[in-house]
């Protein structure tokens, strides 16, 4: 019998392995998805998250395929990633996150989200570190605005911790996820990483080792969407013509010879005489 408890624990550690493995495949999934709802997301001129906000960004969510369903009761669950913004202004690794919320009343039918979230404050990221977040409780969150030519008007006045936008069947917006709860999947960040026990704080270390890919390609991409404005320098004003080229002639006398021109005198044909 003592021979046949350890036989079993190798044959079930071994038929494990390939679910392991199938996690590790979705979460590396879950991120280049997440690289395309953003760079499809931000490709959108009049739809896009505008520039001004992501430029005052701490932190953003997001969560490719979000299901929201309901048979009288429903509910809305889905998994993603969350990135933050670095005292220097660099981004950190992404934390693998879920989001999930109910509801009670007449309701019924299946539909599929694509969900960002801007953090605009370095409180409503450091809650995360809690474990969770409940939108609308521990941080304040509303519909956001879209397109570039989106600005802070009276319906939108930058006092919010998140922003938040839903595309669904082609059609992007903000949309309120009041209630909805966001909690840090550990053992997707455990696989991802390969360290067992690794903390949300450890994942988002500004000192953290790089992620392996598609990771970078969602940092550089979050990078280049956030970076804030920097004047252009003006152009050096173009060389300066010659003094000599640029004063002009005295009225009923020829120009002066540019340099380097010789000139030779001519002989008079008629010495003394007046000129015809």
């Amino acid at each position: 019998m003592r021979k046949i408890a350890p036989t079993l624990l190798f044959f079930v550690a071994l038929a494990g392995m390939p679910a392991q493995a199938q996690e590790k495949e979705r979460e590396l999934e879950l991120v280049q998805k997440s690289l395309t709802v953003l760079s499809e997301i931000q490709a959108m001129p009049d739809l896009q998250v505008p520039d001004w906000l992501l430029e005052k960004a701490e932190g953003i969510a997001i969560l490719p395929e979000v299901v929201k369903a309901g048979a009288f009761i429903g509910g809305r669950g889905g998994t993603g990633v969350m990135l933050t913004r670095h005292r220097d202004g660099s981004w950190s690794n992404p934390l693998f996150i879920g989001i999930g919320a109910g509801s009670i009343g007449w309701q019924f039918g299946v539909q599929t989200a694509d969900i960002v979230l801007v953090f605009m404050t370095r409180k409503s990221i450091e809650g995360i570190g809690d474990g969770k977040i409940t939108l609308g409780g521990d941080a304040s969150a509303v519909a956001g605005p879209v397109g570039r030519s989106a600005t802070a008007a009276t319906s939108v006045t930058l006092d919010a911790e998140i922003y938040s936008y839903s595309r669904a069947q082609g059609l992007f917006a903000g949309v309120s996820l009041e209630g909805s709860v966001i909690a840090i999947r550990d053992k997707a960040n455990e696989r991802f990483y390969g360290k067992p026990g690794v903390t949300a704080s450890e994942v988002l270390a500004a000192d953290a080792p790089l992620a392996p890919e598609p990771a970078p390609a969602l940092i550089r991409e979050i990078e280049r969407i956030t970076a804030r404005g920097v004047e252009e320098p003006e152009a050096a004003p173009a060389a300066q013509e010659s003094s000599t080229s640029s004063v002009a002639a005295p009225a009923g006398q020829a120009p002066p010879p540019s340099p380097g021109t010789q000139t030779f005198p001519m002989a008079d044909p008629n010495p003394g005489a007046e000129p015809q």
